[in-house]
């Protein structure tokens, strides 16, 4: 990664190429190895503006044991009724079994440690918070908007895959305004970046009154609909200044994954083993994206050159990839002012391929995971559509594998990922999908931070 010192032309840039940092953050309010049998405060929290940590000390007698500051120990809103002592140790405070599966306990802060240092577990506070949203019936709803919903997308075929839950992606604009008499009781999430977009919003109250439980995913941890909702989720992306979401798209792609884990855990779907594996791996994903940030940048300054001229771009992704053409398409209109339209692989040849020319390139999203049966068969299905296209005549960039020989030989160019399991290649995918976006814009002289029309947070109805 760039020394912080570092300086960029655009805030857009800087907040791409932050995105690593961004996701150990986020990742780190959710999970930490274990190093002692001994509830801790997150040392990743420690420093946050609302977690309350002037409430705590460390004893004199044991460095690793915090317990309340007795000059703060009569403050209104310490929430006294979280803790009781110990029997053993009437100088250490726990969390009272009885309330501690509260929403909005500052669950975030705590972690309970294992006596095994290497081995990476979920945060069991959190996971007692979302006990409280889960419906019976496994079934989800997702309302949001923009690239949130592009999360949402993702996060479908991820809890559908992993959870066996029941999801709908819905437009949150839609969603508040359908009426009608509901018939089913989903737990619902809403994404937002802001936690204000006044469409999601007015989805989370409409859902409220329903009487449905809400998991609210936003940036910002303190605002209306993290406050409103029964659980909420934060990211840990920092502030994002450019309108044309990045760091914040992707620490909501790490956090539904995360809830993955969470219920698939619940329901008994993976074991401590996998829960594990599937933990190192995320964590393993913010040095990967890090280590290919600037081959990527240096190659697609000159594909945005290259096709600079194209009238529109044609995005394509099967399964869980298909949000990220969504995404990727998304991007390209808001920054650069390039039309553009994402769409399933397969459905290219229900329509859209009539529209593909020399000035209507594909952008194919054709990563692998080959541990997993269905992938490959999605990717072999890919792989002829690359053919055809190469018959065809078809520009084509894609995305795939390092190493991949087939794809490179089918496609006009091709831009490399390293290797990862299908849930999370789609936050690597997306990054090289951002600088096209980005670099297209300069091509075009948008002011790339400030698109025409646009704002960060959409605020009115």
């Amino acid at each position: 990664m760039p020394e912080k010192s570092q300086s960029f032309p655009h805030e857009m840039l800087r907040e791409i190429y932050e995105q690593p940092a961004a996701l150990r953050r986020t990742l780190a309010l959710y999970i930490r190895p274990g190093q002692t049998n001994v509830p801790q405060l997150n040392p990743e929290l420690a420093g946050a503006p609302h977690p309350a940590s002037e409430m705590w000390e460390s004893t004199t007698s044991n460095s690793n044991v915090l317990q309340l500051n007795p000059e703060l120990a009569g403050a209104p809103h310490l929430a006294p009724e979280m803790w009781e002592s110990t029997t053993s140790n009437s100088n250490v405070l726990q969390l009272n079994p009885e309330v501690a599966g509260a929403p909005h306990p500052a669950s975030e802060m705590w972690e309970s440690t294992t006596s095994n240092p290497n081995v990476p577990k979920l945060n069991p506070e959190v996971a007692s918070a979302l006990a409280t949203w889960a419906n019976p019936a496994g079934e989800v709803l997702i309302a949001a908007s923009g690239s949130s919903r592009h999360s949402g997308l993702d996060a479908e075929i991820l809890l559908e895959d992993l959870c066996g839950l029941a999801v709908d992606v819905e437009y949150a604009s839609e969603y508040s305004t359908r009426g009608g008499v509901a018939l089913r009781r989903p737990a619902v999430i809403v994404i937002s970046q802001s936690g204000e977009t006044s469409d999601t919003l007015a989805a989370l109250r409409e859902a409220k009154s329903r009487g449905e439980k809400v998991l609210a995913i936003t940036n910002a941890a303190s605002s209306t609909m993290a406050r409103e909702a029964d659980v909420s989720m934060p990211l840990a992306a920092g502030v994002e200044k450019a309108i044309p979401a990045t760091k914040s798209f992707t620490c909501q792609l790490e956090v539904l994954f995360l809830l993955g884990l969470f219920e698939a855990q619940r329901i008994g779907r993976m074991d401590s083993a996998e829960i594990a594996a599937n933990i190192t791996r995320l964590h393993a994903l913010p040095d990967a994206i890090e280590s290919q940030l600037d081959g990527w940048r240096t190659q697609i300054a000159a594909l945005a050159h290259k096709y600079r001229d194209a009238n529109t771009f044609l995005f394509l992704g099967r399964g869980i990839h298909y949000a990220i053409a969504r995404e990727g398409a998304l991007k390209l209109k808001e920054a650069s002012y390039v039309h553009a339209e994402g769409y399933p692989v397969g459905e290219l040849k229900h329509g859209p391929n009539a529209l593909v020319s020399d000035t209507v390139p594909l952008v194919v999203v054709a990563t692998v995971d080959r541990t997993l049966p269905d992938s490959v068969m999605r990717y072999e299905k890919t792989l002829q559509l690359l053919a055809d296209m190469k018959t065809q005549g078809a520009r084509v960039i894609a995305l795939a594998n390092h190493g991949d020989t087939q794809v490179a030989a089918l496609v006009s160019d091709c831009v490399h990922i390293q290797p990862a399991s299908e849930y999370l290649l789609p936050i690597a995918e997306v990054v090289p999908l951002q600088l096209f976006a980005y670099f297209m814009a300069l091509e075009h002289g948008v002011d790339v931070d400030r698109p025409r029309n646009l704002s960060k947070a959409v605020v009115e109805k």
